[in-house]
């Protein structure tokens, strides 16, 4: 599974959210400055090229949805991110948020918890 671009991710968050939406209905839910509806429509379709969305037909037009989950792809670009930026350790990645004060006590607890359980 390739890594997205910035803008590709965005798109993708919206199709998450929505499911199966028109290129016009993506457009509508971008927050911020919006990309011409052309471009648009190449990112959708470099997107379904990758696999990530495919579609359905209504005459020449094409409704969008995602062949790949948010799960799935947070599943590998975090294991992907933990390889390149941590050593593959997830005690390294928890260290950081802690050291960064992203993660407090009862965070932790709850995750040790959540851990335990498991056994």
């Amino acid at each position: 599974m390739q890594k997205l671009t910035n803008k590709e991710e965005e798109i993708m968050k919206i199709l998450w959210t929505l499911e199966k939406a028109f290129v016009k209905e993506i457009l509508h839910e971008i927050t911020g400055e919006k990309p011409h509806y052309n471009t648009l429509s190449t990112i959708v379709r470099n997107l379904e090229e990758k696999g990530y969305v495919g579609h359905d037909a209504f005459g020449n037009t094409h409704r969008y949805f995602p062949k790949v989950t948010k799960e799935a792809y947070r599943k590998v670009f975090i294991n992907s991110t933990i390889a390149d930026y941590y050593d593959n350790s997830y005690k390294s990645l928890v260290s950081f948020f802690a050291k960064e004060e992203k993660i407090s006590v009862e965070e932790l607890k709850e995750i040790i918890d959540l851990i335990e359980k498991k056994k």
